[in-house]
């Protein structure tokens, strides 16, 4: 027969199985500061940095994906010897481009197949058949074009700049109509500028794969510059202080 006092001694013994560990879970307190220099707790460890949550973003289905599965695009995939194109039901001259060019813009975003070639595809077609149809489609095009940079996805951001150097050459005055939208294309740009790979004496095959973040940013840069008009240096300075001009210099 165990008494009351003899059952309040067995209570305060350790278990066999952790027998130098409390029977209380361990507070969690903040690091550098006096309870942390007690015993039986936890030091909790340093907030997460802006950009851990930034690569982690959930991610939504563009519209483009949306229309794509409902079958509003007049287009179908063709397979030849040099591999897989768009097969257009109507004449790319004859397409409001209203409609359908900030439509594929908006799958910039995209990184799955059939998703991915079909955008990207589209709006090199687009762009190469558009001639005058296009100034007038600028302003629609540039929230899909900040939404594909903000992704800050590497391969997302290469083919976006790539798609900015072709509609800048696509038509007369396209560049100098993008001027004015650089403060909300542009500052993106700053965290991967200088982002290059280093791969010592070995050959870098991302340059000719157009893969190289870094040179590629650059390279629109300068592009920007060339087509934008006696107004595009100063503005692009602005928003990216490190840009050296390639015309000037």
């Amino acid at each position: 027969m165990v008494n009351g006092k003899e059952f309040r001694q067995s209570l305060r013994k350790p278990t066999p199985n952790s027998p130098n560990k409390p029977l209380t879970t361990p507070r969690v307190v903040p690091g550098f500061s006096i309870q942390s220099l007690q015993r039986d707790v936890v030091i909790q460890g340093p907030p997460k940095s802006a950009a851990y949550h930034v690569e982690r973003r959930s991610k939504v289905p563009s519209s483009f994906r949306r229309f794509y599965n409902r079958g509003d695009f007049p287009i179908s995939m063709e397979f030849d010897g040099a591999g897989n194109r768009i097969a257009w039901k109507v004449e790319i001259d004859k397409l409001d481009f209203h409609h359908y060019l900030p439509m594929f813009f908006d799958g910039l975003c995209e990184t799955t197949h059939p998703y991915k070639f079909f955008a990207r595809q589209g709006i090199r077609d687009m762009l190469q058949h558009g001639g005058p149809k296009i100034l007038p489609v600028v302003p629609q095009l540039i929230i899909p074009i900040k939404n594909a940079l903000n992704t800050r996805n590497p391969e997302v951001v290469c083919t976006t700049l790539e798609v900015l150097q072709q509609l800048v050459m696509s038509a007369d005055m396209v560049g100098e109509a993008l001027v004015p939208y650089y403060r909300q294309i542009l500052p993106i740009l700053n965290i991967f500028k200088n982002k290059n790979v280093n791969c010592g004496d070995c050959i870098d095959y991302t340059q000719m794969k157009h893969e190289n973040i870094g040179d590629m940013i650059q390279e629109t840069l300068e592009t920007f510059e060339r087509y934008g008009g006696e107004d595009a240096f100063i503005n692009i300075k602005y928003m990216v202080p490190t840009y050296e001009s390639c015309i000037l210099n």
